[in-house]
C-alpha cells in the first residue's frame, strides 16, 4: 500500500500537481505549507525534518518558508479533486440522477400508458405501465401526489378506450377497474410507509440522542490543544455500539481514553457508559495515570458482577489511556491490550507509540503479576496524537489485506484533527470496499 493512496480534500490540494516516476497522476500526494495567508505546495520535500507552524505573538500561527523549488499558488486556483473525494463526489451524482428519474417515473409510466394506448392497434392495451405507475409513485410521493397519480392513471386509461369507442366493453371496463382498484391501493401503501418513515425518524433521533449522552463529541479546543474525535459503526443505521472515547481536562493535564468493549449490542454499550463515567470522574481526582487505570479495572469488576452468562467472567475492555501536562512537551501512554496510538509530525513522519511492557486488558487485571506503568515520549508543537481502535487496524480489503494507518498517513500533513479524521475514515471506507466489519472510533489531538 502507499500512502499516496490517503487523500483528503480541503484548499490545500493543487491542481495538476506532476506526476512522480511510477505513481499515478491521481494518487499524488502534495503536502502544503503556510506562507504569507496563503497555501503553497511542496512537491518535493526536502532531506531533513520540516518543522511545523509555531505559534507567535497574539497566538497566530508564524509563517512557514515553501520550498524555493515551488512558487506560491495563486488565490484563485481551483484546488483539483484527491481520487477519494473525486469518488465520493462521482457516487453522489449517480445518486441525485438516480433519485430525479425516480421521482419522474410514474409520470413517464403514465404518459408512455396513454401514447402506447393511441399509437397500437386496438387490441394492445397500456394497462400494465397505468396500473405500475401509482404503486411507484406510493413510495416516492406525498399522500396528495399519490393520489393525483392514481386519478391521472385511471383518466388515462379511461381516455384511451374512449377514444375508439364510445360504449366500454367488458374487457375494458375490467381495465379500468383494475386500475382504479390499485390506484386506491397505492394510497394505502403511501399511508403505511410514511407512518413508517415517521416511526423510523423518531427511533434514530432516540439514537442519536442517547449517543451524544454516551459519547458526547469534545470541544474542538480543550486545554490548549486542538481535539476531534469520531465514531463510525459497523452495524447500518446504528449510532453508537462497543468503542467509545473521552476527554477530560483536568489540573494534572489532558487526559484521554479510547477503548473497545467486548461484545455487541445493549450489553456492550452498558459497559461503555461504565467505562466513560468510571474515566470522568477518575480522570479528576486520581494523581496517576496508573491510578485512573486501576478506577476502570474495579468500575469494570462491578460491572460484571451485574450480568449473567459468559459476559460475567468473560468480558473485558481494550483501552489506551493518554495524559497531556499542561506547560510540558510530552505525552504519557498507558496502554491495556490496545492497538498503539500513532504520533504524525508536522514533516509527514508517522511513529507509532507501541507498549514496551505489554498489559493485559481492563477486566483481566488480576490474571497480571504486573502492576501498570506509563510510558513517556516527547510531544512537540505542531504533533498530533491519534488514537483508534482496531476498525481502523483491522478493515481488510477484497484480498483479505489489512489497513496499515501507518503507512497510508505517512508523508501527509493536515490542517486540523478534523481533517486529519476525515481523511483517515474515507480511506478506511475506500480500502474495504464501503462497509465496515466493525466499529470504528478515532480521537486525534494536536500541540498547536
Amino acid at each position: 500500500m502507499r500512502s499516496g493512496d490517503l487523500t483528503g480534500e480541503g484548499p490545500h490540494e493543487e491542481p495538476g500537481a506532476a506526476e512522480g516516476p511510477g505513481t499515478a497522476a491521481d494518487d499524488h500526494l502534495v503536502p502544503y505549507a503556510r506562507e504569507g495567508g496563503r497555501l503553497s505546495p511542496d512537491p518535493a520535500p526536502e532531506p531533513g525534518p520540516v518543522s511545523g507552524p509555531d505559534p507567535g505573538p497574539g497566538g497566530r500561527a508564524a509563517a512557514v518558508p515553501a520550498s524555493p523549488t515551488a512558487p506560491a499558488a495563486p488565490a484563485s486556483s481551483v484546488p483539483s479533486r484527491s481520487p477519494v473525494s473525486a469518488d465520493a463526489t462521482g457516487d453522489e451524482r449517480r445518486i441525485r440522477l438516480l433519485r430525479s428519474l425516480l421521482r419522474v417515473l410514474p409520470a413517464l409510466m403514465a404518459v408512455g400508458g396513454a401514447v402506447y394506448g393511441i399509437c397500437t392497434p386496438r387490441g394492445f392495451t397500456g394497462a400494465p405501465l397505468f396500473t405500475a405507475a401509482p404503486l411507484v409513485a406510493a413510495p416516492l410521493y406525498s399522500f396528495l401526489g399519490t393520489a393525483v397519480t392514481g386519478v391521472a392513471a385511471v383518466a388515462g386509461a379511461y381516455a384511451v378506450h374512449a377514444r375508439s369507442t364510445r360504449v366500454p366493453d367488458a374487457d375494458a371496463v375490467t381495465e379500468i377497474v383494475t386500475v382504479a382498484t390499485v390506484a386506491v391501493m397505492a394510497a394505502v401503501i403511501n399511508r403505511v410507509v410514511r407512518r413508517g418513515d415517521q416511526r423510523l425518524a423518531s427511533a434514530r433521533g432516540i439514537a442519536e440522542a442517547a449517543q451524544r449522552a454516551v459519547l458526547p463529541e469534545p470541544a474542538a479546543r480543550i486545554g490548549g490543544y486542538d481535539v476531534a474525535a469520531r465514531y463510525e459503526a459497523a452495524q447500518a443505521d446504528a449510532f453508537i455500539g462497543g468503542d467509545l472515547y473521552a476527554v477530560q481536562d483536568t489540573p494534572r493535564g489532558v487526559r484521554l481514553v479510547v477503548g473497545d468493549v467486548r461484545g455487541k449490542g445493549m450489553g456492550a454499550v452498558s459497559a461503555v457508559a461504565v467505562v466513560i463515567g468510571a474515566f470522568r470522574e477518575a480522570a479528576e481526582q486520581e494523581a496517576t495515570l496508573e491510578a485512573v487505570a486501576q478506577r476502570l479495572e474495579r468500575a469494570l469488576a462491578r460491572e460484571g458482577t451485574r450480568r449473567d452468562g459468559p459476559d460475567a467472567f468473560e468480558g473485558f475492555t481494550t483501552a489506551v489511556l493518554a495524559e497531556l501536562p499542561h506547560g510540558d512537551e510530552t505525552v504519557r501512554i498507558l496502554n491495556r491490550g490496545h492497538p498503539p496510538p500513532l504520533l504524525l509530525h508536522p514533516d509527514g513522519t508517522v511513529r507509532p507509540l507501541p507498549a514496551h511492557e505489554p498489559a493485559l486488558p481492563l477486566g483481566m487485571g488480576e490474571l497480571a503479576g504486573r502492576p501498570d506503568r506509563a510510558e513517556e515520549t516527547r510531544f512537540p508543537r505542531g504533533a498530533t496524537l491519534l488514537l483508534h481502535t482496531d476498525g481502523v487496524s483491522e478493515a481488510r480489503d477484497a484480498q483479505g489485506r489489512f489497513y496499515e494507518p501507518e503507512e497510508r498517513l505517512a508523508g501527509r500533513s493536515f490542517r486540523d484533527p478534523e481533517e486529519l479524521l476525515a481523511a483517515l475514515a474515507r480511506d478506511v471506507h475506500r480500502h474495504c470496499g464501503g462497509g465496515l466489519t466493525d466499529d470504528m472510533a478515532l480521537l486525534a489531538v494536536r500541540r498547536p
